[in-house]
This record gives structure tokens, sequence and C-alpha cells, in this order.
């Protein structure tokens, strides 16, 4: 009586070959792309920034005729530099005492993780959101300001219309510190991504990025 066998089917060397130079060339493709999207995760993360503190600042009309540095109330978003050692962020805050200063319960809860949007010595507290530390996330090495936000104090204000302001830590009552021009932002990476250019219009507060 006959034995049957099965015969079962195996790759050849040839085609296993194939099949490394295959996954070889897909990996090569998929490492550019996961640049680009580290790019976009810190365009989205700047973008929501500052939509999220324009939106603070629609819903919480800080405009007082009777008290001459009612502007330094605005909400803000204020950026850091720290040069190159990629400790560079972002704060979200109000001073409601006009002290000059931020104190932690004047800064936002940032609504993805219920933290402070906020820090004062670029280390990430357990009670201060991660999600501000864009040199630590992304790579961002440098920051540079120019238009209607060129001065020496790299923050941007809204008030109750959705207007952007700059350098209100010196404001008084006569709207001085008023964006007339469009507020201009480059993010450069530590890893020579294309950089980020954030433009924020000054009448309605829009803002872009390329």
């Amino acid at each position: 009586m006959r034995t049957l066998h099965k015969h079962t089917k195996a790759f050849t060397m040839l085609e296993l070959v194939f099949v490394i130079v295959v996954l070889g060339i897909l990996a090569s493709l998929a490492l550019p792309r996961m640049d680009r999207d580290l790019r976009q995760e810190a365009k989205d993360n700047i973008l929501a920034a500052i939509r999220y503190t324009q939106h603070l600042a629609l819903n919480d009309d800080k405009t007082d005729p009777t008290d001459p540095n009612w502007q330094k109330k605005l909400w803000k978003i204020t950026f850091s530099i720290s040069g190159n050692n990629l400790a560079n962020f972002y704060t979200i805050s109000s001073d409601d005492n006009q002290n000059g200063t931020v104190d932690k319960n004047e800064t936002a809860i940032d609504p993805q993780d219920g933290k402070y949007m906020f820090t004062d010595d670029s280390t990430i507290d357990i009670d201060e959101s991660s999600n501000i530390f864009i040199g630590k996330k992304y790579g961002v090495i440098n920051m540079t300001f120019s238009g209607g936000c060129s001065n020496t104090a790299p923050e941007i204000a809204f008030d109750h219309l959705g207007r952007t302001y700059n350098d209100i830590g010196s404001a008084t009552n006569d709207y001085s510190k008023y964006m007339s021009l469009d507020c201009n932002i480059v993010f450069s990476f530590a890893d020579g991504s294309t950089p980020i250019t954030v433009i924020i219009v000054p009448e309605t507060g829009y803002v872009s990025a390329d």
C-alpha cells in the first residue's frame, strides 16, 4: 500500500532575499515620515495652545476702564527660550493680581491632562503639563519673533474680542500694546527639520502655520 506524503510549500532563498529587500525599502520610506509626524505634532501643539489662550480671553473679559493697568490681566501665552539645552517651553496665564509675576494658580489648566500649563524652572513637576515643554517633546531649539511681536517680551495676549497685544507687562490704559502688525514666530528644530512659521493676525487673532 502506498503512503501519501503531504508536500508543504516553503520560501526559496530568492523569495526570502526579495522580502528582506522590500522590508528595507519600506523602512527607509518610514523614517522620514516619522520626522514629519514629530514636526506636525509640534505644530498642532503650538497652534492649539495659542487658540486655547484666545478662547480663555474670549470667555473672560478683563476690560476695566477704571483700572489703568487692566491690560496686565489679559490672558497671554508666554514663550521661554533657553538656548541649546532644549529647555524651551510656553506658559498660559493671567496676572490677576498685577504684581508682574505669574503664580501657578494664575495659569491655565491643560484640558488634555488637567494639569497646570506652568513651570518656573524648566523641569516637569507632577502637577505641571508636559505639553508645554516643546523643547523636550519635539526638539524645538529656538524661537524668533518679528512683526507685531518683535520686542523683547515673547508673549501674545488677547482681549475679550480676540484681538492681540504684546508686552502687556508695561501696558497702561492707552492701548499702546495693541498689535497693529502680524505676529510672526519661527520655531526651529535641533534635528534640522523645516522650521515652523506661525502667523497671528492682530485684529481677529486668527492663527495659522506652515
